[in-house]
């Protein structure tokens, strides 16, 4: 079965051979990565599934578990969604703690463009509609709408108007998820896409 097919409950995956002893060595250990990963493909299916009649991309975060990273943001690719940033290195994210600690938005982002490549783009974390306008003010490329609820994000779409990528994040839910789309964000990051998916019930049975 190719990688981001959808396939029936008692499906057969995959047939191999081998010899005895290392099939059954190394059985547990790939049920354990399968398992996770058609897991959170099956979670980002569902998510994607939601918001497919809108414009919004599901994207992951780096909410994963170590040493798995690799493998769970291509679950997250194959299944409909997109990935947000592998690591530190990928983006420039201004998030509350930098902002308190630099004092302003304005003034994070001053010190983040004296130091980084023209090359990296800015994001910048906000809960009020005062922080987009400042984030406006400062020109950065994406606008993160943090645990915003619905009104305030459709006036914060409305305020941004095309002039930044919006995405909007925190607590999101399949319960919520839709109504988030509906707004008109560019991009919902999902967490649980990977620090909760519920893994599949895959099993190795042997054939005679």
């Amino acid at each position: 079965v190719a990688d981001g097919s959808r396939v029936e409950q008692g499906a057969e995956l995959l047939h191999f051979r081998g010899a005895t002893r290392t099939l059954l060595r190394g059985e547990r250990v790939a049920l354990n990565l399968v398992q996770r990963l058609c897991g959170i493909a099956t979670l980002t299916s569902t998510f994607h599934d939601a918001v497919k009649h809108t414009k919004a991309k599901i994207v992951d975060t780096r909410k994963t578990t170590p040493g798995l990273r690799l493998l769970e943001k291509y679950a997250v690719r194959v299944s409909g969604g997109h990935n947000h940033r592998y690591s530190l290195s990928d983006g420039v994210l201004i998030k509350d703690n930098h902002i308190a600690a630099c004092g302003s938005i304005t003034e994070a982002v001053r010190r983040v463009r004296a130091r980084v490549p023209h090359t990296i783009n800015v994001e910048v974390e906000t809960d009020t509609l005062v922080q987009v306008e400042e984030c406006l003010a400062c020109g950065v490329g994406v606008i993160m709408l943090d645990n915003m609820d619905l009104v305030t994000m459709r006036k914060a779409v409305a305020l941004i108007d095309g002039r930044a990528i919006i995405e909007a994040s925190g607590g999101v839910n399949l319960q919520t998820v839709r109504g988030i789309a509906e707004t008109g964000v560019d991009i919902i990051s999902v967490g649980a896409l990977t620090h909760s998916a519920k893994a599949c019930d895959i099993g190795m049975d042997w054939l005679n």
